[in-house]
């Protein structure tokens, strides 16, 4: 009863802790990748017109949706598909990128181990090329 009321109030209760970053990019990578999905999902079913007798995946739907954003864009319909596509590669950059410098530290240590492990065995399989006849 008093967590309720402190909750209420806006006061976190004593044992609340923040989620972790690793919590936190996790939902961001779900909230990225599940509108590419979606989208990936519909423009795949409905070019090909695998529709499933469900109108929203038919092939005049998708040409008649390319042909109204290309009226809004002032573009033509067929450039739309390359664009959204350059956009979506752009922000998986960025995303990826801000990924890679939260994960610096990590990476690092592991590039720092994979490089003294593969020194390390290129060594061992020269010697082990070398032959021991007499």
């Amino acid at each position: 009863m008093a967590w309720d009321r402190a909750v209420c109030a806006g006061i976190a209760p004593a044992d609340w802790r923040p989620r972790s970053g690793e919590t936190r990019m996790k939902w961001i990578l779900i909230f990225w990748a599940t509108p590419l999905a979606i989208l990936g999902s519909w423009y795949y079913l409905s070019y090909y017109d695998i529709n499933f007798g469900i109108l929203m995946l038919s092939r005049p739907m998708h040409d008649l949706v390319f042909q109204i954003y290309g009226k809004v864009l002032g573009i033509p319909p067929a450039d739309i598909p390359p664009l959204v596509m350059k956009a979506i590669c752009i922000d998986s950059l960025f995303l990826f990128g801000f990924l890679a410098f939260k994960r610096r530290k990590s990476i690092h240590a592991w590039w720092q181990a994979r490089q003294s492990s593969a020194s390390a065995d290129a060594a061992l399989a020269r010697n082990d090329n070398l032959s021991s006849a007499p």
